[in-house]
């Protein structure tokens, strides 16, 4: 099993097919420049490609590090890697440098592929000096040697000779965002990736042919694998809140894109450019914003443009278990988002894989062994655990954080991938979010949990968003909730707007403890969605705060 077997399947099948289309610049008469790999001339790029890697020292094994923009050289050098069985391993550049460096520390590459800057930033900061070997740049080197692209780009010969890799063998290793503790890296299987790519195509019912506007990289690459186009657009994949949504919705209009995915912050920006319009997008047979859960105003604002039945679909995953649950919007307008509101959590819908998530006592100490006795009843809160054919086993040489996030099951073998995240099962089945298990707030009288705290507040129409954090105030830890005000309401009075969310916390059993209300110019948020929230962050900056309010 090659996840990169799936490129020339398709290609077989369907070679004129588009398998990426890059939109970039502008062109003289107007609208955006496009360039494009149909899926022969991808699976051929990558085969010319895979024998230049083999001959620079790049084979079966040998982990390397992928650092090029999203682009066409992108996928041809990602399937070429998977090709040779070679180990690309992918970190996220805005996870900072320091995150950086200890992130390819850990990883210990072998190999190294990326544009002449990312070569730059390597060699002043040291990037794991001590373990890569063989050096390949995409662009004009210049000090460092090594292969470039087209030393490696071979031309011409027999169509290459996947890797006869197992279901078991290391296929990449990802590194998490680092949002909420330092990055790890998950070790992906050939299994793992074959397993997302039959849930993903069951689970929306994608079909060979589709073309899907992808603006995040990694989740690109399952474009090809689907047969489906992959539409990379004009924007910087680090900073999606900031996207042009003129350039998105025209990507999706020429092409007629069926498919769409992006993290809530872009989903919230083009969808309120695209109701303040009145524009259609007809085309769409589904839309998946994953990163953090999308609010109800930004799941509505886009549903204006969808034709009747398509759906804004919120898949629950995390990089070490994806995807484990799915909702569509129309659930979330026509049911869930009002219990929401009342500070039930977020429903994040059924699990996609029978009997794979399970609902654990909250601790924070590692669990060696599965029991059915862990388990909590429906409608009790606790620790959400995965077991399904996606969820990765490991941390690349973090034994202390595999410790922590995993339970074996001794009688068979299994593997539990521990969320790190808290929520409950309702009478339906449905699973729902309560917030990060790190991020609860434990007083010395009761346990309170963000996301049904937070939303109780966020309803106020003066308030963008709420997060809740836990410093300690003359030796006790207080609840204290961060407030962002939308733009137009940050000069009101804010003494009445804490009046007023004193009045929404006290009607509400779980919120009546919650007296202090700091608010924030804007609040921090991750690197990869721009979507959840700093909170170590926030809690560190709360908590100077508390600390001078004697």
């Amino acid at each position: 099993m090659n996840i990169a077997s799936y490129l020339p399947a398709m290609a077989r099948q369907h070679p004129e097919m588009p398998a990426v289309i890059v939109q970039h610049g502008r062109a003289r008469g107007g609208g955006s420049r496009y360039t494009t790999y149909t899926l022969g001339q991808l699976d051929h790029e990558s085969d010319c490609i895979a024998r230049g890697l083999e001959r620079a020292g790049i084979r079966r094994g040998v982990r390397t590090v992928l650092m090029v923009t999203p682009g066409l050289e992108f996928f041809a050098l990602t399937f070429a890697l998977f090709k040779v069985g070679a180990v690309p391993v992918m970190v996220d550049p805005g996870m900072g440098l320091k995150n950086l460096g200890t992130s390819l520390a850990q990883a210990e590459p072998e190999a190294f592929i990326g544009i002449p800057k990312a070569h730059v930033a390597r060699i002043v900061l040291g990037w794991a000096r001590d373990t890569i070997g063989v050096l390949v740049t995409v662009g004009q080197p210049l000090f460092w040697g090594g292969s470039t692209w087209n030393d490696i780009r071979l031309e011409g010969g027999a169509p290459y000779e996947v890797a006869r890799t197992r279901a078991e063998d290391t296929a990449a290793i990802l590194f998490t965002s680092g949002n909420t503790g330092p990055p790890k890296g998950a070790v992906y299987t050939h299994g793992i990736f074959d397993a997302q790519v039959r849930f993903i195509r069951e689970v929306y019912g994608i079909e060979p042919g589709e073309t899907d506007l992808a603006t995040f990289p990694l989740f690109a690459l399952f474009g090809p694998a689907l047969g489906m186009a992959a539409i990379i657009p004009d924007m910087d994949a680090s900073r999606p809140a900031d996207a042009d949504p003129k350039k998105i919705i025209e990507a999706l209009e020429k092409f007629e894109a069926t498919s769409m995915f992006g993290s809530p912050a872009l989903i919230k920006n083009v969808g309120r450019y695209g109701a303040e319009r009145g524009i259609k997008l007809p085309s769409l047979k589904r839309v998946v914003s994953a990163g953090a859960p999308a609010d109800t105003e930004t799941l509505r604002d886009f549903s204006t443009m969808l034709a009747p039945g398509v759906e804004v679909f919120t898949p629950y995953g995390a990089t070490e278990a994806l995807p484990v649950a799915s909702i569509g919007s129309s659930t979330i307008l026509a049911e869930t988002a009002a219990k929401t509101a009342e500070g039930a959590g977020t429903c994040v819908g059924m699990p996609v894989y029978d009997g794979s998530v399970s609902i654990i006592a909250i601790t924070d100490e590692p669990i060696p062994d599965w029991s059915e006795e862990l388990k909590l009843p429906p409608g009790e809160i606790g620790e959400i655990v995965v077991r399904s054919p996606v969820v990765t086993r490991v941390y690349y040489n973090q034994p202390e954080s595999t410790a922590l996030a995993k339970i074996t099951n001794s009688k068979d073998g299994g593997v539990y991938h521990r969320m790190a995240d808290v929520g409950y099962f309702d009478s339906q089945g449905r699973l729902w979010f309560c917030g990060r298990k790190s991020h609860r707030v434990v007083t010395p009288a009761e346990t309170l949990f963000t996301i049904p705290c937070e939303r109780v507040f966020d309803i106020h129409p003066r308030v963008a968003r709420t997060a809740l954090v836990g410093p300690e105030k003359n030796g006790e830890t207080v609840p204290v909730l961060c407030v962002e005000l939308e733009k137009e309401a940050r000069c009101e009075d804010r003494e009445r707007i804490k009046r007023e969310l004193l009045e929404l916390g006290a009607s509400k059993p779980h919120t009546q403890t919650i007296k202090t209300f700091l608010f924030h110019r804007k609040f921090p948020v991750d690197v990869r969605h721009n979507a959840k929230i700093s909170r170590e962050k926030l809690a560190a900056w709360a908590r100077k705060r508390v600390k001078n309010d004697r």
